[in-house]
């Protein structure tokens, strides 16, 4: 791997943690810097014992942790959120563990606000976006045996994606907000083990063969919306939408997610998530993600990172 590449985003990465330390609406808060987060342990459980309808004894959890920074004074404001998610399922019978989630990602919104009133909530923007995964991911196969075998497809870094562009931030406060940067360069990082033995018409994550980077240049636009709909019942979304202009413009990237959270008291709530994602380069298919369990909250505004 290009070492060049990783001091580049180590640098960029670090950056956002030194310099974004701060749930607050920074638009017209005083406070200039805030910090707030929660983490959630998900945990979902079933066994049969001579069940005669048949069935698989399974157990899964899923540690997710959100952190927020926030900035604001005399018109900038700094926005950053830190998503970290790792998820197992040990079903019975199976040699295997499997991953039912696995995501670090950052992202950080500089915004500087219009002189001109007349403007409203618009800000000029510079957003950065960093994601990648923390294990080594599979796909699982039978060989000629019938035995489950495993294939690796991606690890720490690989792939490792980043986002960096100019455009306008439009904020109505901490939990509605729409990002729009006409100009966003893309760069995405690969070890190079994974396209050693492509063929040539072959691409992984959109990287070819014996390469271990690929760069774009686009468009993004990044939205954020929650809203509790009834009590204790809150609904989030989160959209990302991408346009390479260099390859296929027509082709658009996306990744929402919506998450339902029903609260049964302060410290347990029942979670329920959804996740769609089609990437050009990655597989040509919608990717769909859900998971529905009961999670144990934990407050983490007063801990320090």
């Amino acid at each position: 791997m290009n070492f060049k590449f990783l001091h580049i985003i180590s640098f960029l990465i670090l950056s956002s943690f030194l310099f974004s330390q701060a749930e607050i609406d920074s638009i017209n808060n005083p406070i200039k810097w805030k910090r707030s987060g929660n983490g959630l342990f998900l945990v979902n459980q079933s066994s049969f014992s001579n069940w005669s309808s048949g069935g698989q004894s399974s157990i899964s959890g899923t540690i997710k942790i959100n952190y927020n920074f926030n900035y604001y004074d005399n018109g900038w404001a700094w926005d950053t959120k830190l998503i970290t998610m790792f998820g197992l399922n040990k079903i019975s019978g199976s040699e295997f563990l499997k991953k039912t989630d696995d995501r670090l990602e950052i992202n950080s919104v500089l915004g500087k606000k219009f002189n001109n009133d007349l403007i409203g909530k618009w800000s000029y923007s510079s957003f950065f976006n960093f994601q990648t995964q923390f294990a080594k991911g599979y796909r699982f196969g039978k060989d000629a045996n019938s035995n489950t075998i495993r294939t690796e497809k991606s690890r720490f870094f690989s792939p490792a994606t980043t986002q960096l562009g100019v455009g306008l931030y439009w904020k109505k406060n901490k939990d509605f907000w729409i990002n729009i940067a006409p100009l966003t360069g893309k760069l995405i990082l690969v070890n190079r083990v994974f396209t050693e033995n492509l063929t040539e018409n072959e691409t992984y994550f959109g990287v070819t063969k014996g390469a271990n980077s690929r760069f774009e240049l686009g468009a993004s636009v990044r939205s954020f919306y929650k809203a509790e709909v009834y009590k204790n019942i809150t609904l989030e979304n989160r959209l990302s939408l991408y346009s390479d202009y260099l390859d296929s413009p027509k082709n658009i990237d996306f990744d929402y997610t919506f998450n339902v959270v029903m609260k049964v008291n302060k410290s347990v709530s029942t979670n329920l998530i959804f996740q769609f994602i089609y990437d050009d380069n990655e597989i040509q298919r919608i990717q769909i993600r859900e998971v529905l369990g009961i999670g144990l909250n934990i407050d983490l505004s007063n801990i320090g990172i």
